[in-house]
């Protein structure tokens, strides 16, 4: 299967697009390539992807999946940029773009950035700065402008924010200059060919076509898992992972931080984890009892949660299967309840985040879970599994809506009206 990324270099149905074998997504950003639908051997060409509006593609997701097996492309826009920044690991760069950036004769995303329309059509409303430095250097071999001319001509047209240089803008800062001789030249040939100067359709194109004959070769033990296998990584992979339970599609993240917060029994069940994980390491190094690993860190001073802090993969059925070994048909239904609680804030309340929830809702939920005082939370949190007390806070956010507005909880466990009004206020 051959994924690519795009809109608007190539605004959908672009012919090139309707190959058989060929899945289209949209503009590629942060997480996109943890879905389940990437799979080995499959080809991924990145075009187009967003950095403005949401958060962009990381290099290390890329590497991530190169090391899966997936052979990577990139080209135009912000698949040149990252192929350039990636080239020794193995993605694959094509086009003009591409060589541009990896000569080092342009740096940064405002090179290829657009605008677009805001309900989500592919659509360009801008100029890129790539497009515009090629035309210019057309209108030069022609002999319409001299080096210095348009060396002024493209400062000028650079100086605009990205999301402003419309094709009235260009056409104005023509006028500003004296150039509209250029103006006249580039809407004359634009009107005879819409794609004209645009090298950034030609690199798309150029890309797809590599991809479709297949000239994309599997780069072998990409680099070293430990490049990119970092918190930050195991982090965002986690927040992607989500599982077909009872009818519903649940984040498995969400599922654990639930038995973390709410079995009575899972201090038991974090310290059984702990012991198989010491003789069984992720990394596959040699295993050993967790009493010789404690005794040579602390002498034996300090208990195994105090000391032992692992970062989970929830990729890994055999780590979920041990940790969710006390989840109940319930438990599921309820973190399927706080997530519709959330996603009803977020249609009521534009901009709402479950960071905005006060920390003082949160830290009372965790006392009537684990019915101890203030003092006692971060020895509690760290036998869970949830290191301390600030990060259980911020994890049992996500569950305060819906827990702490739920009818059949005791009153005194229920949100009042204006703790209520504070947790829909928070996107404000």
């Amino acid at each position: 299967m051959i994924h690519v990324f795009v809109g608007p270099t190539l605004p959908w149905p672009d012919p090139a697009l309707t190959a058989p074998g060929v899945r289209v997504h949209p503009p590629i950003r942060h997480g996109d390539l943890f879905d389940a639908a990437v799979h080995a051997a499959d080809t991924v060409v990145i075009i187009d992807g967003v950095y403005h509006h949401a958060p962009a593609l990381r290099h290390k997701e890329i590497l991530s999946v190169m090391g899966r097996g997936v052979r990577v492309i990139g080209a135009a826009s912000i698949g040149a940029l990252r192929a350039a920044e990636l080239a020794e690991f193995g993605m694959l760069g094509v086009g003009s773009v591409y060589v541009a950036y990896a000569r080092g004769e342009i740096d940064g995303d405002d090179e290829v950035a657009v605008g677009q329309v805001p309900d989500g059509a592919q659509e360009s409303l801008t100029w890129p700065v790539v497009t515009l430095r090629h035309v210019v250097q057309l209108a030069r071999s022609a002999g319409l402008l001299d080096e210095e001319r348009a060396t002024g001509l493209l400062a000028a047209l650079r100086a605009v924010y990205y999301p402003q240089r419309t094709t009235a803008a260009v056409r104005a800062i023509c006028c500003r200059l004296g150039e509209m001789e250029f103006a006249e030249w580039l809407a004359e040939r634009r009107e005879h060919d819409p794609h004209f100067g645009d090298v950034k359709r030609a690199d798309a194109l150029t890309a797809i076509r590599a991809a479709l004959d297949g000239a994309v070769p599997l780069v072998p033990n990409v680099s070293r898992a430990s490049v990119w296998q970092s918190p930050y990584f195991r982090r965002w992979s986690n927040a992607r992972v989500r599982t077909p339970v009872d009818g519903f599609e649940l984040s498995t993240e969400d599922r654990l931080t639930y038995q973390q917060v709410f079995d009575p029994h899972y201090r038991d069940r974090w310290a059984s984890f702990l012991e198989y994980r010491s003789r069984h390491p992720a990394d596959g190094g040699p295993g050993r009892p967790l009493s010789e690993r404690l005794a040579e860190a602390t002498g034996g001073a300090l208990s195994p949660h105090q000391v032992f802090h692992p970062v989970l993969d929830l990729r890994d059925e055999a780590t979920v299967t041990r940790l969710l070994a006390g989840e109940s048909t319930q438990d599921r239904l309820q973190v399927a309840r706080c997530a519709d609680m959330i996603a009803a804030y977020r249609r009521s309340r534009p901009g709402f985040t479950v960071a905005a929830v006060r920390d003082g809702l949160a830290r009372r939920l965790l006392r009537q879970a684990w019915h101890c005082p203030d003092e006692e939370l971060d020895a509690e949190a760290a036998a869970r599994g949830l290191v301390r007390e600030a990060r259980a806070v911020e994890a049992v956010k996500r569950f305060v809506p819906g827990l702490m507005d739920d009818r059949s909880e005791p009153a005194e466990n229920r949100m009042t009206m204006n703790e209520r009004r504070e947790v829909a206020q928070g996107g404000r």
